[in-house]
């Protein structure tokens, strides 16, 4: 298993708790907006950037939690749609982009990342009556997710939407993996809440959803590495992240698909890793569609992030504990030496006190204890 110093450990503890103060913003009827910077730059209350943030759940006030999520369920469409983000002046942009610049259709991934962050208050707070208020709600966000006979995550070639958001700039089409996981991971957490509630119904409705996410998502295994795709249309190229979240959630895989994962960020280190960061693709490969232009190297499309690491250390602190350890080691230099940012590659970094690199972390290192 890896280890981390007392030291250590207080820093990045101090350094997540500095964050989180610096992201908060008050919205026009008094909720707090905790935005995707530790500076509050952005203004907006992202979804998915606070599921990033709320593992952490002992750095918060739960009534500000419970209200914020309350927030964004309160901005959710008609049509089941969640906000991207809700801005601070009451706006519910849906939309990944600047407000009426929109990047494609509403990304695919908010919906689960909503029930995710609804289980995390849920389960931490022990407050199963807040699920019951918005039990429907959630239903109906998972019920606007496009899915294809196979039951992953579907994304029309034609008029794609903006996928996983860490991609909202990345022509991903076809049956997605990262996001058909992250439903998988949502679908989990409602049988769970559901069961709570007495809905068996819905219970198995969404443990019906896992099993058949779970044979889909073999369609989108390459036979010649052992590894996973990002999408089967546009996009058909090895998903780093992708991977690496299939372990670490727990996804089933058997001992054989596992050890290719975990070798894969082994023997090719330096084609993903770099100071403890991760790359979306392989180095020298990059995405085969864009949404906007973003030219090679940079951003989503080169750009090595904080966000997935803890992701690959849960994944190699078992089986490849020295690997694990010198990632750890080199992102906890980086974070003290440069500052904490949404990414970097080289000499180059980008976005300082990016809030999700250093929570996302923090939070798998406590779980690996």
């Amino acid at each position: 298993m890896i280890k981390i110093s007392a030291k250590n450990l207080t820093w990045l503890e101090d350094a997540a708790r500095s964050e989180l103060k610096g992201c908060r913003r008050i919205a026009n009827d008094g909720t707090v907006c905790f935005t995707p910077d530790g500076v509050g730059n952005y203004g907006a209350l992202w979804t998915r950037d606070f599921a990033y943030m709320v593992p952490l759940f002992d750095l918060f006030d739960p009534k500000e939690v419970r209200q914020s999520i309350h927030y964004l369920v309160e901005g959710q469409r008609g049509d089941g749609i969640v906000p991207d983000r809700r801005q601070t002046d009451g706006l519910s942009v849906y939309e990944a982009g600047g407000v009426g610049h929109p990047v494609a259709l509403p990304p695919l991934d908010n919906s689960a990342f909503l029930v995710l962050l609804a289980h995390e208050y849920v389960t931490q707070a022990n407050d199963i009556a807040f699920f019951k208020e918005t039990a429907f709600a959630l239903h109906w966000a998972m019920q606007a997710i496009p899915r294809s006979a196979k039951g992953l995550v579907w994304n029309h070639p034609t008029m794609p939407h903006s996928p996983y958001g860490f991609t909202d700039t990345v022509g991903k089409t076809g049956d997605l993996l990262f996001c058909s996981l992250l439903d998988w991971k949502a679908s989990k957490a409602l049988v769970s809440l559901f069961k709570q509630i007495g809905n068996a119904h819905r219970s198995i409705l969404y443990q019906r959803r896992m099993k058949e996410i779970e044979a889909g998502v073999q369609t989108l295994l390459d036979p010649s590495t052992g590894l996973y795709f990002a999408a089967s249309k546009d996009c058909r190229q090895i998903d780093v992240w992708g991977n690496a979240f299939m372990a670490a959630i727990g996804f089933p895989l058997d001992d054989e698909r596992r050890e290719r994962i975990e070798r894969f960020f082994v023997d090719r280190y330096d084609d993903v890793i770099e100071r403890g960061q991760i790359r979306h693709l392989p180095k020298g490969e990059h995405w085969n569609r864009m949404l906007i232009p973003i030219k090679p190297g940079v951003y989503q499309n080169g750009g090595y992030w904080g966000t997935p690491t803890g992701w690959v250390l849960k994944t190699l602190a078992e089986n490849h504990p020295a690997t694990a350890q010198r990632i750890l080691d080199e992102i906890i230099e980086d974070y003290q030496n440069r500052g904490i940012h949404e990414w970097v590659n080289g000499s180059h970094v980008q976005l300082p006190h990016y809030v999700a690199s250093i929570t996302n972390l923090l939070a798998v290192i406590r779980l690996l204890g």
